[in-house]
């Protein structure tokens, strides 16, 4: 297939890319920033802002699918101009547009768990519009909904180690919100997967790792890393909220009220669609094996921001 993926140079654009292109299809990597991204050189590479229709439009030509992996963190606040909504629906609505018009066959979209228009926090309620335009679409799509991925340069551990510190810290709510992350190489491949086979055709997919793991959980495996301890104190989330109301998004991390709102909601899921592609939680990775700790692989401090 000639594959187009949107956002091709990003943390799970970049491990998709060289999926693909490994089983033998040809692919392209859009984004506004092609020069970046770490991609094997068979891949090639164009600039487009999927926000802006007329920049994206001649590039969708062509292909036989689109893979719609352009995203905002829902941890970070969005940066100066733009916001979930332009980026999450305005740009699905644009590549959708223009995967109609050049009859594209295949449309994949990386969505998130409880994606609803009606949802609690700006990024779920775009992500929720955003598949709803997929779905009243004409194409043959199918929606991935993951819980947070985790890998070399993704942002869920990174973020956890900047927001704590080792020996003692404080969390909202005691860091209880719970998360089934993802590691990326297990995700890429069920991605590929399901662009390939026709039987995800018009499915809608929620994908998780093989344990729940808490905020604190999460910030006790990365200083158990480093075999440094930490105690987690406790910062109720109301106190926090007023906070971030008062001053602002806190001023060495660009994290406001609707950052503080998606830290509440639990990123689990019920039933683990990793079964369709074949997988069991059981050969899925850990985020303690990532990080070396039980005697798997090899941790590596300079992974994360420090």
């Amino acid at each position: 297939m000639q594959v187009l993926v949107a956002g091709g140079t990003g943390f799970i654009g970049t491990e998709l890319c060289a999926e693909l292109d490994e089983r033998g299809h040809d692919v392209t990597a859009l984004s506004r920033n092609p020069d970046e991204g770490d991609l094997p050189a068979d891949v090639s590479r164009v600039s487009g802002d999927v926000t802006d229709y007329d920049s994206i439009v001649d590039t969708v030509a062509g292909h036989d699918a689109v893979v719609n992996l352009v995203s905002l963190s829902p941890l970070y606040q969005p940066p100066d101009g733009l916001d979930h909504e332009t980026v999450h629906a305005g740009g699905t609505a644009n590549l959708v547009r223009a995967a109609e018009e050049h009859d594209v066959d295949r449309f994949l979209q990386m969505s998130a768990l409880d994606a609803d228009p009606n949802g609690p926090t700006d990024f779920i309620r775009a992500k929720g519009r955003a598949e709803t335009l997929v779905t009243d679409s004409r194409l043959e799509w199918t929606i991935v909904r993951p819980s947070v991925v985790f890998g070399d340069g993704g942002e869920f551990l990174e973020f956890t180690k900047l927001v704590t510190t080792p020996y003692v810290t404080g969390l909202p709510g005691g860091g209880e919100t719970r998360f089934q992350p993802i590691w990326v190489g297990d995700l890429v491949p069920l991605l590929a997967s399901a662009l390939e086979d026709a039987r995800h055709v018009g499915q809608r997919y929620e994908l998780a790792g093989p344990q729940i793991v808490t905020l604190a959980d999460a910030t006790e495996l990365l200083y158990e890393a480093e075999d440094k301890s930490v105690t987690i104190l406790p910062i109720p989330s109301a106190l926090t909220k007023v906070g971030l109301k008062a001053v602002g998004p806190v001023p060495f991390v660009p994290f406001g009220p609707d950052q503080a709102r998606s830290l509440e909601l639990n990123n689990t899921v019920v039933t683990n669609d990793v079964t369709a592609f074949g997988v069991t939680e059981d050969d899925l990775q850990t985020v303690g094996a990532y990080l070396g700790l039980n005697g798997h692989g090899q941790w590596d401090p300079q992974r994360l921001s420090a």
